[in-house]
């Protein structure tokens, strides 16, 4: 399917288009346990918009979603890696990066129609609470940390395009040769 349409679909399904100005403010954490119900809620919209994309875009490499994406203005967040169940990051910070990245193309749902290639740290170390309104320290690596601080980013209100190395653009879907291929990492 054309990129165009994709992203007259990823706009018809809910997803917040480039130009709207909640993609690029911080996103407000939540306090808990007095906001554990509004909490619960972002996360059923986000998981509702997930599933509505999926319907239209099939993600060999995972996908995540933040509530700003949805119009929500919340620090919440949720990746669905290939082959595991979701993630659900509410309030996540970075503590730690580390000193070894990579560069791959990534999408996002926000301006579906390029790709862009994103130099990422290969492993993350994040504090994000739970929808119990726990705290939790998780180590993410390769393909999932680059989903998780893609997430993270977009929760800054920073998109990909301001993550790239200056001199390099975003590259039209339709030149992107790897379209479907699973990120590929060193053993």
């Amino acid at each position: 399917m054309p990129s165009e349409n994709l992203t007259d679909l990823l706009r018809a399904v809910g997803i917040v288009q480039e130009g709207d100005p909640v993609l690029l403010e911080a996103a407000r954490p939540f306090v808990f346990p007095a906001e554990l119900e509004e909490a619960s809620r972002v996360v059923r919209e986000l998981t509702a918009a997930a599933d509505r994309v999926a319907a239209v875009y099939d993600f060999a490499k995972g996908m995540g979603i933040a509530a700003p994406q949805i119009g929500e203005g919340r620090a919440a967040a949720i990746v669905r890696p290939p082959g595991l169940g979701p993630l659900v990051l509410l309030n996540p910070v970075v503590l730690e990066k580390s000193t070894e990245t990579d560069e791959q193309f990534e999408g996002c749902l926000s301006f579906f129609d390029v790709r862009g290639l994103v130099p990422r740290a290969l492993a993350l170390r994040v504090a994000y609470d739970t929808l119990e309104g726990v705290r939790c320290v998780s180590v993410f690596e390769r393909g999932l940390a680059r989903l998780v601080a893609h997430e993270v980013d977009h929760l800054a209100g920073t998109l990909y395009r301001a993550t790239m190395r200056p001199g390099v653009d975003p590259i039209p879907v339709r030149e992107y040769r790897g379209s479907g291929a699973a990120w590929s990492y060193e053993a």
